[in-house]
């Protein structure tokens, strides 16, 4: 690929929300979940090269708001996202976002885009793509607790990338339940809906948690999760928030993603600093165990971490050529001359 023209870095693709959804539609819900999880998983291969920082975080008492940087010393990405539980009575989405990309060598960004739904969709490629590599063989239905936003996402990830075709749904809020009903409904699964979250755990290999009070809860029980399951506990995402009885946690192989921002905000912060856990990169690559029996419960304390976004983001990239779903934002000043940028203003007068 040529290098691009001064003038052309100075004009910045930018993914709208418009956009991204045309792109979706575009690609294919399942056939993009697929994708990004690919994109990810090739990213945890090359795990060693990128930078990792636990996230920037600013709480307050009514949610959170969050930087997640990280590079591969190629290119640099962040994502700016927030986390508000109480949002929804308001009708506002509990969690917002946006990301970039930009060039290391210049420092130039090259991609803006809206990443409220392209969070959703890495979320659910990554539950998968660990599914993918610690679930039970021949796991054919998923238990769902919590039925809001994330709740399509990960069920059609699950089914795309894993194979699951029997969805069991649980939420307090049996309006949420009904919501994630009518929206799989056409999607080829049996779709379950369940009062208790006892019933839903019924027969499924997998038990995915995400939940959106931001508090200690306990959404499972230990006497709740049966030996041989995999648990997709992506709910706890702060300090504070937990979704498993910490005696679960015990029993279970936990695997993560960046220990130091886990310890902090995911179910393991329940647990002595020194709990023992997998970090995936090392399962992906083959030097650490995944799944070893049949009865092993496996925990996958999913907090989201920033190459997750660095990888769908550099997937949107690859896939916007050709397709004209985004905006070229004039965003970064281009004088003529790079020392002249008070005459660049001067000259723009009237």
């Amino acid at each position: 690929m040529t290098a691009p023209e001064p003038s052309e870095l100075a004009y910045v693709p930018f993914v709208s929300v418009e956009n991204m959804m045309k792109l979706v539609h575009h690609i294919g819900v399942e056939t993009m979940l697929h994708d990004i999880a690919d994109y990810i998983e090739a990213d945890f291969h090359r795990w060693e090269l990128f930078d990792k920082t636990p996230r920037v975080a600013s709480h307050s008492e009514k949610g959170v708001i969050e930087l997640m940087p990280t590079s591969d010393g190629e290119v640099y990405g962040f994502k700016y996202v927030n986390g508000h539980p109480s949002n929804t009575k308001e009708g506002l989405q509990t969690v917002t976002a946006f990301g970039l990309l930009a060039a290391v060598d210049t420092g130039y960004p090259v991609l803006l885009s809206e990443m409220t739904v392209l969070t959703a969709l890495r979320t659910a490629a990554t539950s998968a793509m660990v599914a993918r590599h610690l679930a039970p063989k021949g796991a054919r239905t998923m238990a769902m607790i919590g039925n809001g936003a994330q709740s399509e996402f990960q069920a059609l990830a699950m089914k795309a990338i894993c194979g699951i075709d029997h969805l069991r749904l649980f939420d307090s809020d049996r309006r949420a339940t009904e919501k994630t009903v009518r929206n799989l409904e056409g999607s080829g699964m049996t779709l379950t809906a369940c009062t208790t979250p006892e019933l839903a755990i019924e027969g499924a290999q997998i038990i995915t948690t995400c939940t959106a009070d931001k508090q200690y809860a306990t959404i499972l029980t230990d006497n709740m999760v049966g030996a041989g399951v995999h648990i997709n506990a992506i709910g706890g995402d702060c300090p504070g928030k937990t979704e498993l009885h910490k005696d679960i946690l015990n029993r279970a192989t936990v695997f993560v993603e960046y220990p130091p921002q886990t310890r902090i905000e995911g179910e393991i912060q329940q647990m002595p600093g020194d709990f023992p856990v997998t970090e995936l990169w090392q399962v992906i690559n083959g030097s650490a165990p995944g799944r070893v029996s049949d009865r092993q419960i496996t925990l996958f304390d999913g907090v989201g971490f920033a190459t997750e976004d660095f990888s769908a983001l550099r997937y949107v990239r690859d896939r916007l050529t050709d397709t004209g779903l985004y905006q070229n934002l004039d965003m970064v000043a281009d004088p003529d001359d790079p020392r002249d940028l008070f005459g660049m203003l001067m000259r723009s007068k009237g």
